[in-house]
């Protein structure tokens, strides 16, 4: 049977801190942790988490973007709020400007792949490319030994090698977003929300004298974006109703016309709200078309399939009976199997249980248990019939 421990009140078994421990356990005097600081529930917890297990705490927060800054405002909110907490908590902060580095890495590529007809998941994409890279080259310069994010994931290492587990909230678990990461991060990373639930989050605040802070809201889904995906859109690209786009035709299944939408970027697989046109049942988008800014729309069992083609495939285990896959965040995960790779070098990939909206741009995200071991970007369903035997 598992003692528990008791962390600012809260019952916790050791399996669920010994990883946040261990390093402590392991080393003599302090060790410096460079920790992701947004000012907001998730990163406050970790501070407290982090000092608490015997950490010395280094904040960085990474100035990405100035969603909501006012004109008599110099700085974000989120900055601001990140500042106030460290001095509050007593931690060594430090901001960094990387507006034009995000922009080009992550907010650019998200643009394009919406005019490529693809639906993307641009936090898969910072992740590797632009948060952790930025945190593990601060580390190095201010002699952090490890980095630390408030995500809602945990890290184990078997044999060597760091996987990713799932968080112990389901309904807060990302370690869907967390699937492109090295073995040379993941070995430097430490997740100390991993195996605590939003409540427990929000209690370790309240323990610490931080009502306020416990009682804010949640943080928007994707940071850049604070209304809606198709408004970023036209913010970013002014022409892109009159000279980029444009209106459009509805299609059936058959390529018949049936109706004008507004543009195929504005379009995602599997959307049924917001289409405009009155059909008198129910319909889906089934595909989105760029060449010629067409949207095909069918029934809800037209979404279904039994078959998915996926490009970049990183997998540590193919042949498991217990391989599992999640084809967006939001969805649950579906036995599969890897079935052949196919030219252009996409893998073609079976479910052994239909799968509803499989859409290109999204990451298909592999798991065993809990245990992420790979992933893949969804790519274009366009001929996957002539691989299926």
């Amino acid at each position: 049977m598992l003692q528990n421990y008791s962390f600012f009140g809260l019952k916790i078994q050791i399996k669920a801190i010994k990883w946040l421990l261990l390093p402590i356990m392991k080393g003599s005097g302090k060790i410096r942790v460079l920790l992701g600081m947004s000012g907001g529930i998730d990163s406050t917890a970790a501070v407290l988490l982090l000092q608490n297990a015997g950490y010395e705490v280094v904040g960085l927060t990474i100035r990405n973007h100035d969603i909501g800054l006012k004109d008599t405002e110099t700085e974000p909110r989120y900055v601001l709020e990140a500042r106030a907490v460290a001095a509050k908590l007593g931690v060594e902060h430090y901001v960094e400007d990387a507006r034009a580095m995000f922009k080009q890495l992550v907010i650019d590529p998200f643009v394009q792949d919406w005019l490529n007809g693809r639906t993307p998941n641009p936090c898969i994409e910072c992740n590797p490319r632009f948060k952790f890279h930025l945190l593990i080259q601060y580390a190095d310069r201010l002699g952090c030994k490890y980095i630390a994010t408030g995500h809602y994931a945990s890290i184990v290492e078997e044999d060597g090698y760091f996987y990713i587990e799932r968080g112990a909230d389901t309904k807060k678990d990302q370690s869907y977003f967390l699937w492109q990461l090295s073995q040379e991060v993941l070995s430097r990373t430490l997740f100390p929300l991993g195996r605590l639930s939003k409540d427990d989050v929000r209690e370790v605040l309240r323990q610490n004298g931080l009502q306020l802070k416990a009682s804010d809201s949640e943080s928007m889904e994707v940071c850049f974006i604070e209304d809606d995906y198709r408004a970023f859109l036209k913010r970013e690209l002014p022409n892109i109703d009159t000279e980029l786009v444009g209106n459009g035709k509805f299609v059936d299944k058959g390529g018949r016309l049936i109706g004008e939408h507004k543009g195929y970027p504005y379009y995602t697989i599997g959307q049924r709200k917001g289409l405009v046109v009155a059909f008198g049942t129910p319909k889906y988008v089934l595909r989105t078309n760029p060449e010629k800014n067409t949207v095909m729309l069918g029934d809800a069992e037209d979404l279904l399939t039994g078959y998915m083609l996926v490009d970049n495939l990183r997998l540590s285990c193919m042949d498991s009976n217990s391989l599992t896959v999640r084809i967006r965040y939001r969805s649950s995960a579906i036995p599969c199997t890897v079935e052949q790779q196919v030219p252009d070098g996409k893998w073609l990939i079976r479910f052994k249980e239909q799968a509803s909206a499989v859409t290109p741009g999204q990451s298909a995200v592999f798991y065993i248990g809990n245990r992420v071991v790979g992933g893949a970007i969804i790519s274009s369903q366009k001929g996957i019939n002539q691989y299926i035997s």
